[in-house]
């Protein structure tokens, strides 16, 4: 069985992409002397530290240098203005799932060394698309209108599954779900509306919607399939209380974009 194809990840750290530009050149004739003085090239003065710190982000972007970030590979180019943009159901994990994650991870270095933990966890409603900087709040408003009469519901995260994102630049192991399908996808198709809204590329047709526990770079589906996956999953029936552990509540939607993040509590 091959690795499930995943691409609701963006390959990059966060992005803090304002628009504002650091100066302007002057046009001819500025800054000039009364008649009878020289006209010099004006010089712009540093800008002091205490003041460049007031404006996080007002100047050049994050570099495109993937040793910065784990080796990942940006699924689309790092452009000045430009925010990589994500909606998903955030899970918070408890010591439990920690303790969890401790019995699994060091399993399938095993069979795959460089597997990292994920820093956090959550389950994707939507690609990472690029939305510009004014478009933002209108887009949060747009989801927060959409979430508004959805309601808090129980699902259960308790299958083992190898994915791939669609570049097969990076391999995760997750936990997919295996009841409150339903509800992610009613979710989804009010994520999907706004996008279409907005001219953004929708989730896809048939998702597994899933916890991602840990990732590596290239595609590692083919040494993490079989019997590996077979060993993680029996880690998982086996843990005490795994049952009443991977059932849980999905109580908010979330957005991040850029470094900015937007919660829309469910009812």
């Amino acid at each position: 069985m091959s690795a499930a194809p995943l691409v609701g990840y963006s390959s990059s750290g966060s992005e803090d992409e304002d628009e504002a530009e650091a100066g302007a050149q002057a046009g001819p004739g500025a800054g000039c002397r009364p008649r009878g003085q020289s006209c010099l090239p004006s010089q712009r003065l540093p800008v002091p530290d205490s003041v460049l710190s007031m404006f996080p982000g007002a100047e050049e972007g994050p570099e495109d240098d993937s040793a910065k970030h784990g080796g990942r590979v940006r699924t689309f180019p790092h452009e000045r203005g430009n925010w990589a943009t994500h909606v998903y159901v955030p899970y918070e994990a408890r010591e439990e799932f920690l303790d969890l994650l401790d019995d699994l991870l060091p399993h399938a270095q095993t069979y795959v060394p460089r597997l990292v933990r994920m820093e956090a966890f959550h389950l994707s409603l939507s690609q990472s698309v690029v939305l510009r900087h004014h478009w933002i709040l209108p887009f949060v408003q747009a989801l927060k209108d959409r979430m508004a009469s959805r309601h808090r519901f129980c699902f259960t995260a308790d299958r083992v599954k190898i994915y791939t994102n669609q570049e097969k630049t990076r391999t995760f192991v997750g936990l997919e779900v295996t009841s409150g399908h339903a509800q992610f996808l009613d979710l989804v198709s009010e994520v999907d509306r706004v996008m279409e809204e907005f001219d953004l590329t929708t989730f896809y047709q048939d998702p597994s919607f899933h916890i991602s526990l840990a990732w590596c770079v290239g595609d590692a589906g083919p040494q993490l399939e079989g019997r590996c996956l077979r060993e993680l999953q029996d880690i998982v029936d086996q843990f005490e209380d795994s049952e009443m552990l991977l059932r849980v509540y999905a109580e908010q939607v979330r957005c991040k974009s850029g470094n900015k993040f937007f919660s829309m509590p469910l009812k």
